[in-house]
């Protein structure tokens, strides 16, 4: 089995973060967000200006991943105005690794990708989602259960 070719652009060895990287990633993420058919009808609404939000948002990485403290806010209550769903933290965590990879090579991704899954995780609980869990199995036609 051969590896996968490299992504043109994307770094092959592990570099610290920095400004540059966490902007690039932001900016790559919220394109396709917008593009995304479950995510993109959740914020179109209320994004008035991509432009400002994309620039908080790179500031509010900042913050959590190079510790900058540039961003002042609460995401937990601007979260609690959207229909959130637990698919949608699901397909979220999914793309915004899938941009990190992409973007910073595997390394930095796992960085990003452990920030925003512990973040994922704190918005989940404080608008009452909860945790991550299997379904539990489902009887079949005869009411017999699996395995």
């Amino acid at each position: 089995m051969s590896a996968a070719a490299p992504i043109p652009g994307a770094p092959t060895a592990h570099a610290p973060l920095a400004e540059a990287d966490i902007a690039r990633l932001v900016e790559r993420f919220y394109q396709r967000v917008r593009l995304d058919p479950l995510l993109g009808p959740v914020f179109a609404p209320v994004v008035e200006d991509w432009d400002v939000h994309i620039a908080t948002l790179i500031d509010f990485w900042s913050a959590v991943v190079l510790r900058s403290g540039r961003y002042r806010g609460n995401p937990m209550a601007m979260h609690r105005r959207l229909p959130i769903q637990p698919e949608h933290f699901e397909r979220w965590l999914a793309l915004w690794n899938e941009t990190a990879r992409e973007e910073l090579g595997e390394d930095n991704a796992r960085i990003v990708g452990d920030h925003a899954a512990r973040i994922g995780r704190s918005l989940r609980h404080g608008l009452g989602l909860g945790p991550t869990r299997p379904s539990p199995p489902q009887a079949d036609a005869s009411g017999s259960m699996p395995g």
